[in-house]
């Protein structure tokens, strides 16, 4: 059965696509300045406020600590699936481009997929979904290119490896945040944003502040990574929620290394070869794929 989406339903589809997407420039412009142990806890804190008073605003709050099961998802989706990968993007981000970060990034659905698995019986990989991944995964090792196990030490090599480590964490992420108990629309992102944030409080005791110079633009993409790609992309996330399916919302891994991409270009003249381009297709070829097949099996359950 088909399910139609209201032209609103789109609207925010593609708003908090935007939101996210707009998150790798951002990040390639602080990084210019910053360090990612200033960058990622000025991210959670200036993110987790702005979600604090929407809860508030709605006469919400955290569960009781005796809550354990929720406590527990809450702490492994700020600390596994929140700090760690916003660390080792950041990182990564460091000497590549935020497009290149964008298509890395579109691997998560795959790692996913292959968890999925392993986890959970109503989400078993068929001869369909293996396909996918081949495909989606050769994507990424042509992204990597032939010469990455010949250049192990190579920085470039590195920072893609740590965007993709910052993948499989995103990956963990979708299956703890399946399994966790059921709360109010803004108590988990709150709740997880506020531990992540605590997380990350020890990077600002390593940072040798002697070195930070930040500048204008530096501080204001900061700010602008937890205010909107952090914050408002929350609010955001729990209205698509409210009105639509996680599958619905899963599509945005489709657009966001599109929108990166673009704006890469235009912001930074970033330009990928067509070996990238290859690779992008065959990334978002495989979870295309892997998607559409889940959806025949369910159909026919």
């Amino acid at each position: 059965m088909t399910t139609h989406r209201s032209p609103a339903d789109w609207g925010l589809f593609l708003l908090l696509s935007a939101c996210w997407a707009t998150a790798f420039a951002m990040t390639k412009v602080a990084v210019g300045d910053l360090p990612a142990s200033v960058i990622i806890p000025g991210r959670l804190i200036s993110g987790a406020i702005i979600l604090w008073g929407v809860m508030l605003a709605r006469g919400e709050k955290l569960p009781p600590f005796s809550d354990r099961s929720s406590w527990l998802a809450i702490a492994g989706i700020g600390t596994i699936g929140t700090a760690a990968p916003f660390y080792l993007i950041t990182l990564g981000q460091k000497t590549i481009d935020s497009s290149l970060a964008a298509l890395l990034i579109s691997a998560a659905p795959l790692f996913t997929a292959g968890m999925a698995h392993l986890r959970f019986h109503d989400e078993q990989l068929t001869g369909f979904k293996v396909i996918g991944l081949l495909v989606g995964f050769a994507g990424v090792a042509l992204l990597l290119g032939p010469d990455a196990l010949q250049g192990l030490g190579n920085a470039d090599l590195i920072a893609q490896l740590l965007v993709l480590g910052g993948a499989f964490c995103y990956a963990v992420n979708s299956i703890i945040a399946r399994q966790a108990p059921r709360m109010a629309p803004t108590v988990l992102p709150v709740g997880f944003l506020t531990v992540a944030s605590i997380a990350s409080l020890p990077m600002l005791v390593w940072t040798d502040w002697s070195t930070v110079d930040p500048t204008t633009a530096s501080t204001l993409s900061v700010l602008g990574l937890g205010a909107v790609s952090t914050g408002l992309a929350g609010i955001i996330l729990m209205h698509l929620v409210a009105r639509t399916s996680a599958t619905f919302i899963a599509l945005t891994g489709y657009v966001i290394p599109v929108m990166s991409a673009v704006l890469g270009y235009f912001a930074f003249g970033e330009v990928q070869n067509w070996t990238a381009a290859g690779a992008f297709i065959l990334i978002l070829s495989g979870v295309w794929f892997s998607q559409r097949a889940s959806r025949r099996g369910r159909a026919t359950a």
